[in-house]
């Protein structure tokens, strides 16, 4: 059988009455396999498709591109086309059209409706993410048609992301509906050379240093906590040293979360190694690993309060550094705090717990 790229063709003679042996992409075959082929093409939807001599120059059509998902959905081609709003003569020539432009079949005509060929599902894909990519553009640029022109960028610190500012941040989107907040997970030294390089508008840190063009107010505090199996016997005691940890192997987030490259400095400055037996994504799943015995976690004792401590031991971590104060940071320079950047600062100061020390606090080493 030829491949299903071939063409077939007939010549006629230069007198027009003798017909010239027919090709098969530009073979001479005899006019029983030519007829054959051309059976077979009309079957399986070739006949019409022929390369583009124009391959560098395709131009699609939103429509078209929606109708390739809709045929392919439906697996069928009225059906496609009435999902487009289109006669199915209409879909018909635009699937034909498009065929020829890309010199191949997307689907292979059946007795019931249609199936994707090899070209088809590739096309499919690409249909499907340019569709999605488009639909993500209109969302995006929506708020701008509506006169919202209003973006924060916030840093914070994965404490901060996984206790307490969901639900402020919730607050504050609602008291004002056209802001858009773009919230980006950090360690706390990269948020404050963001701040201080505009690359951030606020941040959240753990941070006990002054910097000369930053100032930082008091937000929350928050206490790291041991979780451990029950029964473990270091889940039997009510506080624990963070050398007695050392002793067992840790489930623990990703390296280069803050949390991790916090516990690890902290067990290489006790001159120990921190035994990571296992690396999850998020805290919910170091305090299940935990529960199914693969090791104990250091958490945010805040972060425990949404989640199930059945089966879970949580024991006060006893160490000075177990205790973190949390602090927005900002720009000094007033001309840089917009008029929604100071509402969300001013939103974010109204939950001081009063823990927290005043916002110029004397210099002392970066908590992380």
């Amino acid at each position: 059988m030829w491949r299903s790229s071939l063409v077939v063709s007939g010549r006629r003679a230069p007198g027009g009455d003798a017909a010239s042996p027919e090709r098969v992409d530009g073979r001479p075959v005899s006019r029983r396999l030519a007829v054959c082929h051309r059976a077979y093409c009309r079957t399986s939807g070739l006949a019409r498709i022929r390369p583009s001599p124009r391959t560098n120059a395709l131009r699609y059509s939103l429509v078209d591109l929606k109708l390739v998902v809709a045929i392919a959905d439906a697996g069928n081609v009225s059906r496609g086309a009435a999902r487009c709003h289109l006669a199915p003569s209409s879909a018909s020539l635009r699937l034909r059209q498009l065929e020829e432009s890309l010199g191949a079949p997307l689907f292979t005509r059946e007795a019931r409706g249609v199936s994707l060929t090899r070209a088809g599902r590739v096309m499919l894909e690409h249909c499907r993410r340019c569709l999605a990519e488009l639909e993500q553009m209109h969302a995006d640029l929506a708020p701008y048609a509506q006169g919202v022109t209003s973006q924060i960028t916030l840093f914070a610190n994965s404490s901060a992301i996984a206790s307490f500012l969901p639900d402020d941040l919730g607050v504050f989107l609602r008291a004002y509906p056209d802001v858009r907040v773009s919230l980006e997970e950090r360690l706390s030294h990269d948020i404050v050379a963001a701040v201080a390089g505009g690359r951030a508008d606020l941040g959240i840190v753990t941070w006990d240093d002054e910097h000369p063009d930053l100032a930082f107010h008091p937000y929350r505090s928050d206490e790291l906590v041991v979780v451990a199996p029950d029964g473990v016997a270091l889940g039997r005691r009510g506080a624990v040293r963070f050398a007695d940890c050392l002793a067992h192997p840790f489930v623990s987030l990703w390296s280069g979360s803050a949390i991790h490259t916090y516990i690890v400095g902290k067990a290489t400055a006790a001159g120990r190694p921190l035994d990571v037996r296992i690396q999850v994504a998020g805290f919910p799943a170091v305090v299940s690993l935990v529960r199914a015995g693969a090791g104990i976690g250091i958490v945010p004792r805040s972060v425990m309060r949404n989640l199930n401590r059945d089966g879970v031991a949580m024991l006060a971590l006893d160490e000075r550094w177990a205790t973190r104060r949390l602090s927005v940071c900002a720009p000094r320079d007033p001309a840089r705090i917009t008029g929604p950047v100071k509402a969300l600062l001013a939103q974010l100061r109204d939950h001081d717990d009063g823990t927290a020390d005043a916002a110029a606090r004397g210099p002392r080493k970066a908590r992380r």
